[in-house]
């Protein structure tokens, strides 16, 4: 559903829809003044020269309802869109889009809160996953989460690179004490069902489910924002070694060289 109020609020026909508040030496709606829509929306809140401006309530006939700042008719500033499924995004907007910093609360109780450009996800945020406790926490672009970037599970957590919402490349899981080093690399034939015994559904939790062989990256997408669900990307997990704790900074360090750096140590 559009979140956008109808621009057939400020007709000043006279025509369409209903008035009461205050009016400038023009005529134009100005002030306090609350309007109803013929469609049965109303907005309640200021107004400036014939446009909504200041703080203000638009209910939609549908359930929804935006409570915040107004800028010249569109959402502008801090504001809350309480949506009919029940989700409900807090934070910041930009002529009508969700942008700057905000919290969305989706329906299965998942929640992101973090940095918001042309309302998609974009900078730095945390998404929790309500079901499995998990969250990801780190870089996302365009909605995705792209770039360096942890997901937390209760037990451990893998730090790594994430390309198009998936890891990829040189990462590591992390435990109490030490830590496994490794890659993933798309699987070239992944196992068939018949092969494993089960089906990879079954296998999975949200991305970074497991530490060895097949993993199945689809994901249970929050209804309206996360597009369209193509075929899950396979990918497989390679490790190459475990060491002792290490400071993660992004970029990729050989088992090679972390064998050296504490050979160095030692000494």
């Amino acid at each position: 559903m559009s979140d956008v109020g109808s621009d057939e609020f400020d007709d000043e026909r006279g025509k369409l829809g209903e008035y009461d508040g205050g009016r400038n030496g023009a005529g134009e709606r100005h002030g306090a003044g609350r309007a109803v829509l013929p469609n049965g929306d109303v907005y309640q809140g200021g107004y400036e020269s014939g446009r909504r401006h200041g703080q203000g309530t638009y209910c939609f006939k549908n359930g929804a309802r935006y409570v915040g700042d107004y800028y010249q008719n569109m959402k502008h500033g801090h504001g809350t869109f309480y949506y009919p499924d029940g989700s409900k995004y807090e934070g910041l907007w930009v002529e009508d889009l969700r942008q700057g910093h905000g919290l969305y609360t989706y329906p299965n109780g998942d929640a992101y809160e973090g940095e918001w450009l042309h309302h998609m996800r974009h900078g730095q945020g945390i998404y929790n996953y309500q079901e499995t406790v998990s969250k990801y926490k780190g870089s996302w672009v365009n909605g995705k989460m792209e770039s360096a970037g942890e997901y937390i599970h209760s037990n451990n957590r893998y730090m790594g690179n994430f390309v198009n919402n998936n890891p990829s490349g040189p990462g590591k899981y992390v435990f109490d004490g030490c830590e496994q080093h490794g890659e993933y690399r798309p699987a070239e034939q992944p196992a068939t069902d018949e092969e494993n015994g089960t089906n990879l559904k079954t296998q999975r939790s949200p991305y970074l489910g497991s530490r060895e062989g097949y993993l199945s990256t689809e994901e249970d997408r929050a209804e309206g924002e996360w597009g369209e669900s193509g075929s899950p990307a396979i990918l497989k997990w390679i490790p190459k070694c475990v060491t002792d704790l290490t400071l993660w900074t992004g970029t990729h360090t050989s088992c090679a060289e972390k064998d050296t750096a504490s050979a160095e140590a030692e000494n």
